[in-house]
């Protein structure tokens, strides 16, 4: 039996850093976004006995330290169900270290076809306890839509669509490290918060103007991205409502209201960066296709 699930990439419509948690983490309060950017995840029984993983990226790990590998194992630990073997593949389209949650969409999309393949009929709520343990992200990948995400991503919260809009997601050459960038997030001391009221408001409103003009990232504040400035500055050229970085990036995002601007921007961006991307809002993070 094969199982094909499609997984859904995110963008942080808002980013905002509570506090510091004494177990490390932290407490955060974000909007996320699912966008119409896919890896497929494809899901074979083969009766081996043994979790195989493959990848269409080969600068991915296909072993054990991938995190869809890790669902995998943490699937069958979870619900004691004997592993007779499964086949993982990975068709990426996300592009990865991306801040666009690509890892956690493969995880959350391997846990849905394992669900699917071995007929667990386990309920949201049972998937994403044990996406939790792969990551905060993989929670919103399992369900998606738009949703206000809170502690360390696991509290979700339906929050109004945001309109239909066309998103261009370019990512940077460099880099960025997750973990220095809330090292400098916890020693900076004038941070400033994102409007988090006024986005629910424009959400509310069906505002797609309104929400865009409010998108924010406190990440912003504290990461240096050479490129993000020419980016920004090409996509309020061909007439972003708004535009940030998503998570602890390095992509930047910019909000179109139509779809030749936003084309006409990819490809102008396609000079300054190699990955541009056109897409747009989705309603779910995890689609099983024929």
């Amino acid at each position: 039996m094969r199982v094909s699930v499609k997984a859904a990439a995110k963008i942080n419509l808002m980013l905002d850093i509570i506090e510091r948690l004494p177990n490390g983490y932290h407490s955060l309060w974000m909007v996320m976004q699912s966008v119409s950017l896919y890896d497929t995840v494809a899901i074979e029984r083969t009766g081996t006995g043994k979790i195989v993983l493959s990848c269409s990226d080969s600068r991915l790990p296909a072993d054990e330290t991938n995190l869809a590998f890790k669902a995998a194992r943490a699937f069958f630990e979870a619900t004691g169900i004997v592993n007779d073997g499964v086949a993982i593949s990975i068709e990426k389209h996300i592009p990865f270290a991306a801040g666009l949650a690509g890892g956690s969409a493969d995880a959350a999309a391997t846990l849905i076809g394992l669900d699917h393949a071995y007929g667990a009929g386990l309920r949201l709520r049972a998937l994403h306890k044990i996406g939790l343990t792969l990551g905060a992200d993989v929670p919103f990948c399992l369900q998606g839509g738009t949703m206000l995400a809170q502690h360390i991503g696991e509290l979700l919260t339906p929050v109004p669509e945001l309109p239909d809009c066309f998103i261009v997601l370019a990512k940077p050459t460099q880099g960025v490290s997750t973990a220095e960038a809330y090292r400098l997030c916890d020693s900076a001391s004038n941070l400033r918060a994102p409007d988090k009221r006024g986005m629910l408001d424009a959400l509310l409103a069906e505002d797609l103007s309104g929400a865009a003009r409010l998108v924010g990232n406190v990440f912003e504040q504290v990461i240096d991205v050479p490129e993000r400035i020419s980016i920004k500055a090409a996509m309020r050229e061909y007439g972003a409502l708004g535009c940030c970085m998503s998570g602890s990036g390095p992509t930047v995002f910019g909000l179109f209201e139509l779809e030749e601007q936003a084309l006409a921007c990819a490809e102008s961006l396609r000079s300054i960066v190699p990955e541009v991307f056109v897409c747009r809002p989705v309603e779910e993070g995890c689609v099983i296709t024929p």
